[in-house]
């Protein structure tokens, strides 16, 4: 369903994402990657991509509604639309002037090995940019929880996230945020609900060049303290995560799974957490239900996000897992 701007203060969903430069994923298989030959690949595949949107569709299969709003241009972004109507997701388009990006994934069926090629997001008018800001900022019953997640498009300064979140937190909703780099920084510096970082970029946040477990403790500790997040969730990819909040620290390694994909693994993780969150589980819920979902999502292939049935049976493991180890 596509929700007209004209109707947006009759939204009053829990979640909203937010995601600025959305993609098309298109992947396929060839049988042996080798250069300067010509390479027969199987019939592409095309699903929705972009943080915010895997988070949407990744609360679908956990049976929580979101509203998704994403910027779209041109012929990709009317293809990345139907494909998100399909899901029966409720989307936010906003139009603009340059095509929505398109991301290619490759995958050698001699090796299983994954080749991810990722094109920039072209540039947003400064135009655009308020226009989005005037939409987010139009909602009246604004939800619960907003999830900014993914990339910023080409020429599209880091500050413009600080205004989103400005908003977001101005109307009430608790801010997670999902990005990287210079974004990343500014957010944190903003102050936001939640943070995902992974070590590295947990320890340029803390002005380190890199972090020990030790040292890793510390400089959770200390955002937290500063204002900068309520919960920061440190992923440790297939050691699992650690997550942080003012009552301390938990810890929880990941399943042992056949990897055949991480993408959209991050973003299932943070849909894993939300769903928690809005059922008004306790932490060790949240990290429970993230992890199970991230790593049920590297276990599908291509581009694909997991299967609820995984995420049930590898959570019902975290949690026997935990019970036998007498926590």
């Amino acid at each position: 369903m596509i929700r007209q701007q004209l109707n947006i203060n009759k939204m009053s969903k829990s979640v909203l994402t937010i995601t600025l430069n959305p993609c098309i994923d298109k992947s396929s298989t060839v049988k042996g990657l080798v250069p300067e030959k010509k390479l027969r690949c199987e019939a592409p595949k095309y699903e929705p991509g972009g943080g915010g949107i895997n988070v949407s569709r990744a609360l679908k299969r956990l049976g929580i509604a979101s509203t998704t709003i994403l910027t779209s241009g041109g012929r990709t972004g009317k293809l990345l639309e139907e494909l998100l109507q399909k899901e029966e997701l409720d989307i936010l388009p906003l139009p603009v002037g340059n095509e929505t990006r398109e991301n290619f994934i490759v995958v050698d069926t001699l090796n299983n090995q994954q080749f991810r090629f990722g094109f920039p997001g072209q540039p947003i008018s400064e135009e655009e940019q308020i226009n989005i800001l005037r939409t987010i900022e139009s909602i009246s019953t604004f939800p619960e929880i907003t999830i900014i997640s993914g990339s910023l498009p080409e020429q599209v300064k880091p500050e413009f996230i600080k205004d989103i979140i400005q908003i977001c937190k101005h109307k009430n909703s608790k801010v997670i945020v999902d990005t990287s780099g210079k974004a990343l920084e500014i957010a944190v510096n903003e102050g936001v609900f939640l943070v995902k970082p992974n070590i590295g970029e947990l320890a340029a946040l803390s002005g380190k060049s890199e972090l020990t477990e030790t040292t890793m403790d510390e400089a959770a500790k200390n955002l937290i303290q500063n204002g900068k997040a309520e919960i920061i969730v440190v992923s440790l990819g297939a050691k699992g995560a650690v997550l942080y909040s003012e009552k301390g620290k938990i810890q929880q390694a990941a399943p042992l799974v056949k990897v055949r994909s991480t993408v959209g693994a991050g973003d299932s993780m943070v849909a894993g957490m939300v769903s928690v969150m809005v059922n008004e589980g306790n932490a060790e819920e949240i990290l429970r239900m993230g992890i199970a979902c991230g790593t049920a999502t590297t276990m599908a292939e291509g581009t694909g996000l997991f299967l609820k049935e995984d995420v049930d049976n590898l959570y019902q493991y975290l949690l026997q897992k935990h019970k036998g180890n007498g926590k």
